[in-house]
């Protein structure tokens, strides 16, 4: 079956946010687009498949997801990871505790998730609080809590312990709580 026109023009509209989520995760602009083309090239050749159960844009993301699971398995088989922390990095993290463990400054009450999420602006702030992480922990919070991957799937394709692995999702969440504090729980009136 053949895609109508306005398909075609749907995806194209989309397709720049589409490869910034693929080159928020993958971090090669050539993978992402790879990517990206593979979904938009699924839903193309089977139009039908789609039963607008959901808005199209989370269909095709949907669908992008699976794609970019694939692109980094094979990723991690050709290549090695690099690594390299930002030494400074836990500064800044014991900084944002006291002596017991318990944070400095309680987090703002961020209102009703649901709404919150329903809003458009919300995910271009969360997208440039992502790209803020560092590359390695942006990745993994990513393959974690958008890609679902289990921390033992996620260990052992980037080649790290799980205690490093929990480690760094714990600090790519602080910085997203700060990040998301600063410009977009704070910079907007949230009504709980």
């Amino acid at each position: 079956m053949t895609a109508p026109d306005h398909l075609h023009r749907q995806l194209e509209a989309m397709r720049p946010q589409l490869v910034r989520f693929a080159l928020l995760q993958l971090r090669n602009e050539s993978l992402a687009e790879d990517a990206v083309q593979d979904a938009l090239i699924a839903v193309l050749e089977q139009p039908d498949r789609f039963q607008g159960q959901s808005s199209l844009r989370t269909y095709v993301t949907g669908i992008l997801k699976f794609k970019i699971i694939d692109c980094l398995r094979a990723a991690t088989r050709e290549r090695p990871i690099e690594y390299g922390e930002d030494q400074s990095e836990d500064d800044v993290i014991d900084a944002l505790f006291l002596a017991d463990g318990h944070t400095v400054d309680m987090p703002r009450q961020w209102g009703n998730p649901d709404q919150t999420l329903e809003q458009k602006d919300f995910f271009r702030v969360l997208e440039i609080c992502l790209e803020k992480l560092p590359a390695k922990a942006a990745r993994i919070f990513m393959m974690r809590e958008w890609l679902e991957l289990e921390t033992e799937e996620i260990c052992k394709e980037l080649a790290i312990s799980s205690s490093n692995a929990w480690v760094l999702l714990y600090r790519a969440r602080l910085r997203l709580r700060e990040c998301l504090d600063l410009n977009w729980f704070g910079a907007h009136t949230v009504k709980g």
